[in-house]
């Protein structure tokens, strides 16, 4: 049996900072003192918003940690990670949990929460307490006094009142590179590379395994057997109507792939393979049905792959992502990846399944008729589950999945068309990247006016 853990939410967008400094009292009596404390917001939208906050400790070393602020525009704070937040009229606490209470000197600790506002502005805080002493960014000497004098606080830069950007209209949907694949140098592919036409299995096959960077536009339909490796450097891009069958593409162990705008049918083995450290990886704007296994399979310790806007019907095991229970010595602190705007159209099962990979971003997916389960976190996965539309899903979400142990999942703004929300637990790593999150409500629409073959233009 599954077993709940505490629900926490996390979201990350286009990312606002602002720099508190002030005088930190260490434990030790005439210590001497300093932080630097950051305070961010990771998102801001109607009524809601994600706050970051990075503590620098300039002064001795902490055992552990209280921080505090007050907020001027009625603001409340709800769910946190990485820190025991609580909140009294308009001031919040927060403190460290078990494992980041130490801090050493010029050492940082940061932690999260997600917040409400209900005026017309959100200031950020001016002012911060760090175990009762407040902070003004320098080192004091030993012996000085523990509050500094009364004085104008600094500058601060308040977060925009404008909006997030909107969404186009699904009738033009966003083609852009979005997700873990933008970092680690980003994801470019062939660049600007000539391209290259083919229209058969043997002048693809050669195409893809050739050295240097290239652009493949795929023409027709190809017939094929087995897995062809794609290297390093490639952009793979299917003119109108472009179809794979019977065979699919493994990226082992290069970089800087992508592969948009194909169906694929009956593959063999996997449609799209991920392996053996692969990293900037981009899969987006393909079909894919009637396979053998995977639709798209990330697993080996590869790295910073987005998988955007595909389409999966007719198909059973979908997106797997880490391949075994074992494998944890290379796949721990890799296997990021973000799942957004895809559509699984009754694919039954792994939508996506998860190991280890911490922060997996999947929002803004439309979820159709899977008889299976839409996502599982497991082996201590950490996976964001946003902005998704459920529809007609009898299992959503959840921890855990056949012999693999329970990860963790964090779900906020979920749309539910006759479909529960599903099972959550444990706290996820920060989003690093910025991006824009559809109204959950309007994912349906968008999606599938979106995803899939032949939805952008090449």
């Amino acid at each position: 049996m599954r077993t709940p853990r505490r629900r926490t939410t996390l979201i990350a967008a286009t990312t606002v900072a602002l720099l508190a400094t002030g005088t930190l009292t260490a434990v030790a009596a005439h210590a001497a003192t300093g932080c630097a404390v950051s305070y961010t917001l990771g998102g801001q939208w109607q009524g809601g918003f994600t706050g970051n906050v990075t503590v620098t400790n300039l002064g001795d070393p902490l055992s552990s940690w209280s921080l505090r602020w007050s907020y001027s525009a009625g603001q409340t704070v709800s769910d946190a990670w990485n820190a025991t937040v609580t909140q009294s009229g308009s001031t919040v606490t927060a403190t460290n949990v078990g494992y980041n209470g130490s801090v050493p000197t010029s050492g940082s600790v940061s932690f999260g929460f997600n917040g409400t506002w209900n005026n017309s502005t959100n200031p950020a805080p001016t002012s911060f307490t760090l175990n009762g002493v407040t902070c003004t960014g320098s080192t004091a000497p030993t012996g000085a006094p523990t509050t500094p004098p009364s004085a104008t606080p600094p500058p601060t830069t308040p977060p925009p009142t404008t909006p997030p950007a909107t969404t186009p209209p699904p009738s033009v949907p966003q083609t852009g590179l979005v997700g873990w694949a933008t970092q680690n140098g980003g994801t470019t592919g062939g660049g600007s590379a000539a391209a290259t036409t083919v229209t058969t299995a043997s002048a693809l096959t050669s195409a893809l395994n050739a050295t240097g960077a290239a652009v493949i536009r795929v023409s027709g339909t190809i017939n094929c057997s087995g897995m062809l490796r794609v290297r390093s450097n490639k952009t793979v891009l299917g003119n109108a109507g472009a179809t794979i069958v019977g065979c699919g593409f493994t990226v082992n162990g290069d970089r800087n792939v992508i592969i948009r705008n194909l169906t694929f049918r009956n593959w063999s083995d996997d449609a799209v393979n991920v392996e053996s450290s692969a990293t900037n990886i981009w899969i987006d704007h393909n079909t894919f049905s009637n396979g053998y296994d995977g639709t798209v399979d990330i697993k080996r310790g590869s790295d910073f792959v987005t998988v955007s806007w595909n389409r999966v019907y007719s198909h059973d095991k979908t997106m797997l992502l880490g391949h075994s229970d074992d494998n944890g010595g290379q796949d721990i602190g890799h296997l990021r990846v973000t799942y957004h705007h895809n559509w699984y159209d009754g694919s039954k099962q792994r939508n996506p399944r998860v190991r280890f990979g911490n922060p997996v971003h999947v929002y803004n997916n439309y979820y159709y008729n899977n008889a299976g389960y839409g996502v599982a976190s497991t082996m201590s996965a950490g996976v964001l589950v946003e902005g998704n539309y459920f529809e007609n899903v009898k299992d959503t979400y959840h921890l855990g999945e056949a012999d693999s142990g329970p990860g963790s999942l964090v779900a906020r703004n979920n749309h539910f068309v006759n479909s529960p929300a599903g099972q959550t637990g444990g706290s996820v790593a920060g989003i690093p990247y910025p991006y824009t999150l559809d109204s959950a409500s309007s994912v349906k629409s968008i999606v599938t006016a979106g995803a899939g073959a032949g939805r952008i233009s090449v």
